[in-house]
């Protein structure tokens, strides 16, 4: 099979970045509010953050598979994502566009992460699920 472009990889990581996010606010309302109407949401700069962060962390994976373990790496790619996520909200929100806000959180930093989704983010990280599909079997490793 023929591998897929950097940009389409980009493009469906961006989606599986937006389509988890959703399914995650619509868990976290009905954890909250108990209604089966599942209204998830999220922002369309989710889609542009998640794609380009999911690209970094496959570039990352490749680099770091061979000489990190799963744990290892899974502590670095969380480091990423807080990093990421801090670095895109304070830029988003110089421009009044950011779409979230963990200001109601104890352990949160200027309102832009929060350490209380630490364990969500070490957990998805370790699976390494989506980089391992995106590279094994959607495409030939480079």
């Amino acid at each position: 099979p023929h591998p897929l472009g950097m940009f389409f990889r980009w493009y469906l990581y961006g989606l599986h970045g937006y389509f988890c996010e959703v399914t995650f606010t619509a868990a976290s309302d009905f954890k909250l509010n108990r209604t089966w109407k599942l209204m998830g949401h999220s922002s369309i700069w989710a889609f542009f953050i998640y794609a380009t962060s999911i690209l970094l962390i496959e570039r990352m994976y490749l680099r770091l598979r061979l000489h990190y373990t799963k744990f290892k790496r899974a502590v670095i790619y969380t480091l990423w994502i807080y990093l990421w996520e801090f670095s895109t909200g304070f830029i988003l929100r110089y421009f009044s566009a950011c779409p979230w806000d963990y200001s109601s959180f104890n352990y949160n930093f200027m309102g832009l992460v929060t350490m209380e989704y630490a364990i969500y983010w070490f957990l998805g990280l370790y699976s390494q699920s989506m980089s391992r599909v995106m590279l094994n079997i959607l495409c030939a490793q480079e």
